[in-house]
């Protein structure tokens, strides 16, 4: 059995020893000395791919301590697991899943079949709803319960479905004044924070997207909710909902049952743990905030770190 389907002790192995060893040995690093005895250290210890620049010269490290984590690296197994991880084999041992969040950055054309089946095909079809939805939001082609363009937008989820997309929003906030919508995130689930957001709302401009895989999830479901009520309240009706309303689920009959319509549903796969899902539909307020075509160039710019990740030597 492969040691990333059991449990594995990195420390009991010898490049980990070494290293603590070595760890003694650097009591004495000085980082001025260093670059002193030599003048090429910056060129040493520097790299750079996919647009990334990576200055690590002015860390405790030394040659003896790259050769020494590059060892350990192989004495795990690293390149093995990396293999089985981009093949879909099962590496999440405690859920019998594959950990497949780098498929959702791959381009169209690859295969990569689990249990029979090309999930890439699934991959490309979620990514085309997006970019349809965003399209007719952005062109104000989307429309309210009482005929008006959707202005704002409210991400409800919380943990990976909450954090990475508002990150990643916030990261690229330069990118957000040419979408003409804004995007807003609600996790807590005390109500003030749910009425200090509404209370800058217009219901007939709002688009509320909920983002839960289960669609079970009791702070979700119950900011979900009040937000339903606030719905109604402003008065939008249970026949306009489906305006207002879309979710990114794996449970679609929940969602059918909240008042989603099926179409406005979006997938979301058991092989993507939630702390990677931006990549997924979980990622659409992002492209609303930034629009599809740099979505999908930060899809690509991912895809080509997974690229060097997956061929470089681990010295690179």
């Amino acid at each position: 059995m492969s040691y990333y389907q059991q449990a594995f002790d990195v420390t009991s192995q010898p490049a980990w020893k070494a290293l603590q060893e070595h760890r003694l040995a650097m009591q004495d690093f000085h980082m001025r000395e260093a670059f002193l005895a030599n003048p090429g250290r910056f060129d040493d210890f520097s790299t750079a791919s996919c647009g990334l620049f990576l200055d690590y010269s002015k860390n405790l490290v030394t040659q003896e301590t790259r050769d020494l984590l590059v060892n350990l690296a192989r004495e795990a197994g690293l390149a093995e697991a990396t293999r089985a991880m981009f093949a879909g084999e099962r590496i999440n041992a405690s859920e019998g899943r594959p950990v497949l969040h780098t498929a959702l950055r791959r381009p169209m054309g690859d295969s990569l079949v689990i249990d029979g089946h090309n999930i890439m095909r699934d991959v490309h079809a979620a990514l085309a709803q997006m970019t349809d939805i965003v399209g007719r939001i952005h062109n104000k082609l989307w429309r309210g319960y009482n005929d008006k363009a959707i202005t704002d937008v409210v991400n409800i989820g919380i943990g990976g479905s909450y954090l990475g997309p508002e990150l990643v929003s916030e990261a690229l906030l330069p990118y957000t004044q040419q979408s003409g919508v804004r995007c807003h995130y609600l996790a807590n689930i005390d109500g003030s924070e749910f009425r200090e957001l509404t209370a800058r709302l217009n219901a007939e401009t709002t688009l509320f997207i909920i983002s839960s895989k289960t669609f079970g999830t009791l702070e979700t479901l119950k900011n979900a909710q009040a937000a339903r009520t606030w719905y109604l309240a402003k008065g939008g009706t249970e026949e306009k909902l489906y305006r207002h309303f879309i979710a990114v689920s794996s449970n679609k009959q929940a969602a059918i049952e909240f008042g989603i319509r099926e179409k406005n549903i979006f997938p979301m796969w058991d092989w993507v743990g939630g702390r990677y899902s931006l990549w997924s539909a979980i990622g659409l307020p992002i492209a609303l905030a930034i629009g599809m075509a740099n979505f999908k160039d930060l899809l690509s710019g991912a895809y080509a770190m997974d690229c060097h990740f997956r061929n470089e030597p681990f010295e690179s």
